[in-house]
């Protein structure tokens, strides 16, 4: 004898999909427009340069196809220059854009495959000694965290989601939005020039194999 209740089941499914759309209304609800008081400013080939291991082609590392940035490294690959002594890397370095003052931001669509870790795929370089950078976004086992320090979002893999990484170098403040929602507020930390960059860069428990792809990148300063 069947136990199956057409009713119930109907009501479950309406009770699902409306739990479902209380969840997406939450969301744009509760999502922000980093870029609001910014301006867009020019951004292509000629704004950045290619940063990979120094004994490959580019295009061994990198590819641009259908507005889609693609960066990947290995753990064993060599580091960008000859002289560096640091650990591989395949980033969009932004160049024409350094910056010293004022507020500027990074807009970034970004996705991680599964299995990447270890690995930052974003940082603003620059910083007062002896720290290199002011923010770096990294992933480690599926997170997307501020260093090592505090996950920003606990499931990142294999799916699109919204970077921005606001900059206000005369407050020494940091934000980053994820999807549109503040996830973190932290200080700065100083020096006198800064920029963006975006890819693979190697850190501690790095993954052999790294890889991220970044589309509808913007850099941004705020109006005056």
């Amino acid at each position: 004898m069947s136990c199956f209740n057409p009713i119930v089941a109907l009501w479950c499914l309406s009770f699902l999909k409306l739990m479902f759309m209380h969840q997406i209304m939450a969301r744009r609800h509760n999502s922000v427009d980093p870029t609001k008081g910014f301006i867009s400013l020019p951004f292509n080939q000629s704004y950045y340069i290619i940063q990979k291991p120094y004994d490959v082609p580019e295009d061994k590392r990198y590819s641009f196809i259908d507005g889609v940035h693609k960066l990947w490294v290995f753990s064993n690959d060599q580091p960008h220059t000859l002289t560096s002594e640091t650990k591989p890397r395949t980033e969009i370095a932004v160049q024409g854009y350094n910056y010293s003052s004022g507020v500027w931001q990074f807009e970034g669509h970004g996705y991680v495959p599964q299995g990447t870790s270890g690995v930052c795929i974003m940082q603003v370089f620059g910083a007062a000694p002896p720290h290199a950078t002011t923010l770096m976004v990294r992933v480690y086992n599926g997170s997307l965290m501020y260093y090592n320090q505090t996950v920003l979002v606990p499931r990142i893999y294999d799916r699109w989601f919204q970077l921005n990484v606001v900059h206000n170098v005369d407050l020494a403040k940091v934000k980053v939005f994820v999807d549109g929602r503040l996830q973190l507020e932290a200080d700065g930390r100083g020096g006198t020039s800064h920029t963006f960059k975006c890819g693979v860069y190697a850190q501690s428990g790095d993954s052999f194999y790294m890889e991220s792809r970044w589309k509808q990148v913007r850099i941004l300063r705020k109006c005056d």
